[in-house]
Parts: C-alpha cells; sequence; structure tokens
C-alpha cells in the first residue's frame, strides 16, 4: 500500500549525520529490511537512498539515507550538496550520532561540532529533529550531550540498531514529532460541501493528459468528495452548459481545470460556487492567500524582468506545454512587456531567488506540503513574490476573485 501512495502525500523522513554513524543500519532497522549497505567503511552511502514503508497511524512514509554530512573532497561535497536537497523537502529529520562516529577519545561527545552545525541548520529550515543517539550497546552518550538536547528542547532517544533497543521508541518518536498534517485527515474540498452535496468537476482531455486517466489532483478531489458523502461528476468543457441544464438544482460547487477557467465562468451562474483544481491544491499544499498575492505582482512587471516557472516533476514537455509555453504566453499577453521565462523542474530550486521578479509554481501534486512551505518561505525570505499555475491563470484571465470567493479570500 506504502508503495502505491502517490509521493507528494507521504511523511518525509531523512536521517542525518556523520559517516559511520549508523545511519544506513537505523533505516534497515526502521524499514525491517536490509535496504541500505552497511559497511564499517565512512562514507558508504553516497546518493540518498529512498525507502517507502507504512508508519501507522501516520499511514505511507519514505526514509531516505543520507551520505555523511563530514564528507570530504570534492565528491563529498557534491554528496552533502544532494542531501541538502532531500532537506527541502522533509518533514522530520532524525540526527544520528554516535562516540564512534566522531573518531576522538575513548568516549567523545556524540554531539560535536558538525553535529551541532546540521542541528543549527535544520533549525533555521524549520524542519522538527529528534536526536538519535546510536550504538549504544557500545559506548553511551556523555552528560553533556544529554545537557545540551535538553537545553535545546531536543527530544532524544538512545538506540542500538545491532541489539534492536530503542528501535520502536524511535518509531514513537517519530510520530510524537510528525507535523499535525499527517496526524490530520488532510482537506481537500470536503469543508467547502456538504452530505448529498453536488459537486460538477469539469475536466478538459487535452494533450498533457494522461492516456486512460484522470491527472492527480482530479482523482484526489473526487476522492475527497466521495469521503464526503457528496456526488461528484465529471464533464469535458464542452458539455458543461448540457450538464449544468440536467441538473434539477445548482451544484453546491463547480470545480474546473485553470486552462478553461475563463470558458466555464462564462457558463456557469454567477450564484454558484466555483474554484479550480490548481487553487485547491495551493491552500492543500501551501498557503492559498501567499499565492493570490503573489499573483497580485503579475500588475508590476517590467520589460526584462525573469520568471521563476517552477515544476515539482520532471516530465516530457509537450506541444503548447501549459508551464513553458501557455502560462509564459498569457502572463506576456497580459502584461504587454517582455519578459524572460526559466524553468526548474524536478527538485531543483535556484540559488539565486533574488534574481526573480516572479516565481509561479505548478500545483504540486507530485511534492509534499514539507517541500511546497518551505519553497514559499524561502521566496519570502527573499523578497520574490511567488503564485502557483492556476491562480496565475486565473489572475490572468480576469476571474482570480470569483475562483477564490469560496475560501473566504
Amino acid at each position: 500500500m506504502s508503495e502505491k501512495a502517490p509521493r507528494g502525500v507521504r511523511m518525509v523522513i531523512t536521517l542525518v549525520g556523520r559517516r559511520n554513524a549508523g545511519k544506513s543500519s537505523l533505516i534497515n532497522a526502521l524499514a525491517g529490511q536490509d535496504i541500505a549497505i552497511v559497511s564499517d567503511h565512512p562514507g558508504t552511502t553516497t546518493d540518498p537512498v529512498a525507502k517507502h514503508y507504512e508508519l501507522l497511524p501516520l499511514g505511507p512514509v519514505t526514509f531516505y539515507d543520507t551520505a555523511g554530512l563530514d564528507d570530504t573532497g570534492e565528491l563529498g561535497e557534491l554528496r552533502i550538496k544532494a542531501t541538502r536537497k532531500v532537506l527541502y523537502r522533509t518533514d522530520v529529520a532524525l540526527m544520528v550520532a554516535s562516540p564512534a562516529a566522531t573518531g576522538s577519545g575513548s568516549t567523545p561527545d556524540a554531539l560535536g561540532n558538525e553535529e551541532r552545525d546540521i542541528l543549527a541548520t535544520l533549525r533555521e529550515m524549520g524542519i522538527p529533529v529528534i536526536v538519535i543517539f546510536n550504538k549504544t550497546d557500545a559506548a553511551a552518550p556523555s552528560a553533556d550531550d544529554i545537557a545540551f538536547c535538553a537545553s535545546e528542547g531536543l527530544p532524544h532517544v538512545l538506540c542500538s540498531t545491532a541489539t534492536g533497543e530503542g528501535v520502536d521508541a524511535v518509531k514513537k518518536a517519530l510520530i510524537d514529532t510528525a507535523p499535525p498534517e499527517f496526524a490530520e485527515d488532510p482537506v481537500l474540498v470536503g469543508d467547502l460541501i456538504g452530505e448529498g452535496d453536488t459537486v460538477l468537476c469539469v475536466v478538459p482531455i487535452d494533450l498533457a493528459a494522461p492516456k486512460g486517466r484522470l491527472i492527480l489532483p482530479q482523482v484526489q478531489v473526487l476522492r475527497d468528495v466521495l469521503d464526503s458523502d457528496a456526488i461528484g461528476l465529471v464533464v469535458k468543457e464542452r458539455e458543461l452548459e448540457e450538464a449544468l441544464a440536467a441538473l434539477r438544482s445548482d451544484p453546491a460547487l463547480v470545480v474546473t481545470d485553470s486552462q478553461v477557467v475563463l470558458k466555464v465562468a462564462g457558463e456557469v451562474p454567477e450564484h454558484v460556487p466555483m474554484t479550480t483544481f490548481s487553487i485547491l491544491f495551493a491552500r492543500y499544499k501551501g498557503e492559498l492567500h501567499t499565492m493570490v498575492q503573489g499573483a497580485r505582482a503579475i500588475d508590476y512587471l517590467k520589460d526584462g524582468d525573469r520568471i521563476l516557472m517552477c515544476e515539482a516533476c520532471s516530465h516530457h514537455a509537450v506541444a503548447d506545454d501549459i508551464g513553458r509555453v501557455k502560462i509564459p504566453r498569457w502572463i506576456s499577453q497580459y502584461t504587454g512587456k517582455k519578459l524572460e521565462f526559466i524553468t526548474y523542474a524536478g527538485h531543483d530550486f535556484p540559488q539565486d531567488l533574488e534574481g526573480f521578479a516572479l516565481a509561479v509554481h505548478c500545483g504540486g501534486c507530485m511534492t509534499n506540503r514539507a517541500e511546497m512551505l518551505r519553497r514559499i518561505r524561502e521566496c519570502a525570505r527573499r523578497g520574490v513574490p511567488i503564485t502557483n499555475y492556476g491562480v496565475a491563470i486565473s489572475k490572468v484571465q480576469g476571474v482570480l476573485d470569483r475562483v477564490v470567493k469560496p475560501f473566504g479570500l
């Protein structure tokens, strides 16, 4: 079941620490199987290794085993850079520490300068962290280590992957530390409708639509409608007028793909609430009010401004691609300005954000809320307005106020 769960709904748990601290052994112990190579030789793990797992009651999670953050040399720097990329989509970090990994003295502190630097980085990024004192069968953490955790308010667990002692305690600590959205049932559309209501979903079928199936946001919205004991109807935009006429009463909500939002807004009566799949995901995965505020910045773009187009997943671009062709064309037409659009796909995110006048992110269906929120907050920290595809489209099509009205914005 955890293997089939969409990547964007899994909690991401990343193991960080020095080389030879026992990160690979711990991820094997947590997953109950050997999925990471274990060796006494430092630096065995190079690229981050992912393992899907069902951690009840939280549900599907992904563990990431990473290279040691004290790695050395040119290759070591690349490994550390890959680890930091994983941190941007991490919900909870396990800082694995062991006196044996410090390599100094018979009973050194497990939390040396390397570990404390890592903890400072995690705190700066706003990532909840649990300190795991590993290899306690060989050496217990020092009094200074325990005192440091207490003074910093860091939860800590004593663990030995060699004996299995403390592994269940690590799982319990993960459950206790999980962000609230993973302990609660997330809501996409359920708070906007009631039992027995009709929700009309408008789904165009174009070149970008996956053959034989709907895209993930549409599927998740329909599932949330059904979970709310409401009635979900799906039509293409060409059949919308007939569908509305066939209903005995007005739908409680119309949800449309952003690409046809202008046409749908023209056919759905003004008194019927409507929004878009992308706007629902802007709220579900991030901060809708921030995305709406970011879209207002489109009015202030100038000739030569650089626009960052962010895609959470890598895909083959088709003709008239939404992020690479349509939205840049619509924004350029709306502003009348000569703008430069630069696309970043997958988990890449540029370091020089200050060089952009606006960031336009996809709906984020293939990433998790933690990564979206960190990207939003990183843009805010650098003074770069950020919006998402659907919000931006609604803005340049002149219907933004209408499609955010159901949320009280």
